[in-house]
């Protein structure tokens, strides 16, 4: 979503760091180009004024036009500027769930992704925090709402349970069940599914008011479509002034829509974003962190979201088991199919490269070397191809073999010698991993991150970008290529 964005910051950016000194011209002129990108990236007037404001105050001082690396600190001041837009660092973005049954009320549009939104944040807490879920769907209007959510609750295991549908009854007193219900069951939290509405019906809004007046909910979500653009931000305001919000999730951010929303609902409602929402995935939920947007906003990534991923992914069994085989050395192509598995999971090569630093130009070099998502399944095919034996033993695979493989994946000879040369990289890599440790680990990286050069040419040499070895355990933290969870 933050693509566009991102490309004309970064261009502004690289004009302001190519210099050795800035004068007060130089950065003026800067944020009149940062503030056509905000507009033109739809975010709300009144919060571009007060941000290029605020920023110009910071970055015109003699301390910056004087510094020794004066592009480097206004960038900075850039980014502490949308930090403190989308929150600051300490705005309170968690769930309030410590007093059992705590009840949480779900509100948004119709279409806007409540009820898959629901049990998103129904599977994080039964997971991450180990709490007792109960699902209520309040929606008696939409055909087969509640039939939807309990489908949903039947796929997050035992810890999540749906409220018994019972035909006929109206949204007042199925809430007045639930928090019985809630708490003869021994339930953490209760979720009231709202029906959808629009913002003008009177008739909806005045009973979501009862609802919460009758559940006393300790938080009221507000679930809204990023796509809506501003829209969205008077959606936003329109409902506090009913409903007594406590806070903001934002759906469909992996969509192509220009981001303005995200960036403008704080600063206009003063309701902190809790979760974004990406697909239709039942684990498509982040939760919300103003530096960690902010940071990938002007493409310095997001390690720590991707080690998150990486972490939810996880088997740790699997891992135990990798990593025992790693400190010996060994590495084969079991191994490595399982490396390409997680990386699927993890959200391909796109989502993995989109929150690594300098994203930009390792996209860029992924699409010149056309490295993408179909290379990793050509290469779990060309895998699969191979006989038990021949993944334990890749010595074995002659030329006749490779013909054999090959013909079974529906590819050339060219792209099984890729996928082999690719496993010899990285069992190499393993061995000196065994030897050094991480100073073993380093040399084999030549003491660096992956530059993009070297992605472009791995993605023509082994069939990958050069940074997926280091997946596999190289120059990113163990717990991103199956090794052990940190």
């Amino acid at each position: 979503m933050f693509d566009a964005l991102t490309d004309r910051l970064g261009g502004i950016f690289d004009g302001l760091t190519g210099r050795g000194a800035l004068s007060e011209k130089d950065v003026s002129a800067a944020l009149r180009e940062i503030r056509v990108a905000l507009l033109e990236a739809d975010v709300a007037l009144p919060v571009v004024k007060d941000f290029i404001a605020k920023v110009k105050e910071r970055a015109v001082g003699e301390e910056v036009i004087r510094s020794v690396k004066p592009g480097q600190q206004v960038i900075k001041i850039v980014h502490d500027g949308l930090v403190e837009m989308l929150g600051g660092e300490d705005a309170e973005t968690r769930l309030r769930v410590d007093n059992p049954p705590s009840v949480i009320m779900m509100a948004g549009l119709q279409g806007s992704g409540k009820t898959t939104t629901t049990a998103k944040i129904a599977k994080r807490l039964s997971e991450r925090d180990k709490k007792k879920v109960l699902l209520a769907s309040l929606d008696v209007r939409r055909p087969a709402a509640m039939e939807q959510l309990a489908v949903l609750a039947d796929q997050l295991g035992a810890n999540v349970t749906s409220l018994p549908i019972v035909q006929g009854q109206m949204p007042a007193e199925i809430a007045r069940r639930a928090l019985q219900a809630a708490k003869l069951g021994g339930h953490d939290v209760v979720f009231l599914d709202t029906a959808g509405r629009t913002s003008i019906d009177e008739q909806m809004m005045a009973e979501a008011a009862e609802i919460a007046k009758i559940a006393q909910p300790k938080e009221t979500l507000l679930v809204a479509d990023a796509l809506t653009g501003q829209d969205a931000v008077e959606t936003a305001r329109r409902f506090h002034e009913r409903l007594p919000l406590t806070g903001l999730v934002l759906t469909r951010m992996d969509g192509d829509g220009r981001g303005g929303a995200a960036l403008s609902m704080r600063a206009v409602t003063g309701l902190p974003i809790k979760f974004l929402g990406t697909g239709e995935k039942l684990d498509g939920l982040d939760a919300f962190d103003a530096k960690r947007v902010a940071g990938r906003i002007l493409g310095q990534g997001d390690i720590v979201s991707l080690v998150e991923r990486a972490g939810d992914q996880l088997d740790q069994e699997k891992a135990e088991r990798m990593a025992k085989r790693m400190r010996k050395g060994e590495f084969d192509l079991n191994d490595l199919a399982e490396q390409l598995k997680q990386m699927q999971k993890m959200g391909g090569l796109g989502g993995i490269m989109g929150m690594l630093p300098g994203a930009k130009k390792a996209k860029q070099a992924m699409a010149a070397a056309n490295v993408d998502d179909n290379v990793i399944k050509r290469q779990e095919a060309i895998i699969s191809s191979m006989t038990k034996k021949e993944r334990e033993k890749p010595a074995l695979l002659n030329a006749s073999r490779r013909t054999r493989i090959a013909s079974g994946a529906g590819v050339d000879v060219s792209d099984v010698n890729k996928v082999l040369k690719m496993h010899r990289q990285m069992a190499d890599m393993m061995k000196k991993m065994s030897k050094g440790g991480m100073k073993g680990m380093m040399n084999a990286l030549g003491g660096a991150g992956v530059s993009p050069k070297d992605i472009a040419k791995m993605g023509q040499g082994a069939g990958m970008p050069g940074g997926l070895p280091g997946l596999g355990g190289g120059q990113l933290p163990p717990g991103l290529g199956g090794g052990k969870k940190k």
